[in-house]
């Protein structure tokens, strides 16, 4: 029986069975109800955080290397937990280079299965092609030869920028149908296109979708409509494709973050498979 034609109830029983299954990797941001970037985070509630996702991952990604996210690798490890470290960039030059300086000390102790310099910045514009390789290219000089260096955009950006699709190791490539207003129902074909894109462009490295997911609460995007049956769906059918295909994929998110709404609007709090107090909405 297709997923989509299965019961709510028996979707939501496939996304357990392929939690307990174990899937390749989750984005993982500690952040307790009422934190956002640029609060401090503790090494208690890194630890608290990880115990919840900790049977059901194989790898983590995070998305900051200070304000205490540089402890989280060497946790993760600790846990047998496989990082894709990301450093953040944007257009405070001099915070940038404390991140940098950060993910490659994370590399160089060995908590760095992967590093990912920056994240979505070709997006926002908010640093030039040319800064991104000057870092990427940095980080690869810096850090061991055995830890892969990447960058994290949308998948149609590394068409626009070949530049740094020839500087990475690795494509990190975010593939969103719901923020291209995709119905539920077409999502992961629509993906599968994504992703079959960035590998033609890939030039035979690796690819990686570092982020997909959908909302589990909020305002429709126009054709896009979230739910959490929609969200069950997506998730069971994203990971029977990875398994059948050998395709590694991040999943967004780990937990609910009510930062987000902020930049995304009502729908930006309710992209994590946990809630907000680390109870699994699909229980």
């Amino acid at each position: 029986m297709e997923v989509a034609s299965r019961p709510a109830s028996e979707q939501l029983s496939l996304v357990r069975q392929t939690l307990d299954r174990g899937i390749h990797g989750i984005a993982f941001s500690p952040y307790l109800d009422g934190q956002e970037p640029g609060d401090e985070i503790s090494e208690a509630q890194i630890r608290q955080r990880l115990a919840v996702i900790e049977p059901h991952v194989r790898w983590i990604r995070t998305f900051s290397t200070t304000e205490g996210h540089e402890a989280i690798p060497r946790i993760a490890h600790e846990k047998g937990i496989k990082t894709l470290v990301g450093v953040h960039l944007d257009a405070d030059l001099e915070a940038n280079e404390r991140q940098l300086a950060a993910g490659i000390e994370i590399a160089r102790a060995g908590h760095a299965d992967i590093l990912a310099v920056g994240n979505e910045n070709m997006l926002r514009e908010d640093i030039t092609e040319g800064q991104l390789v000057d870092y990427i290219e940095r980080a690869k000089a810096a850090v061991p030869n055995d830890v892969p260096v990447s960058f994290v955009d949308a998948y149609y950006l590394f068409e626009l920028y070949p530049a740094i699709a020839e500087a990475v190791d690795v494509l990190m490539v975010n593939c969103y149908p719901y923020w291209e207003s995709c119905p539920a129902e077409f999502a992961l074909l629509y993906m599968k296109e994504m992703y079959r894109r960035a590998v033609k462009v890939a030039g035979g490295r690796p690819v990686i979708i570092s982020e997909t997911g959908w909302p589990t609460s909020g305002t429709p995007f126009h054709a896009a409509e979230p739910g959490l049956d929609r969200a069950a769906e997506y998730f069971v059918r994203t990971y029977q494709w990875a398994e059948e295909d050998d395709v590694d994929i991040f999943y967004f998110s780990a937990f609910d973050e009510a930062w987000k709404v902020g930049a995304e609007g009502d729908v930006g709090a309710f992209w994590g498979l946990w809630d907000k107090d680390g109870t699994l909405k699909f229980a």
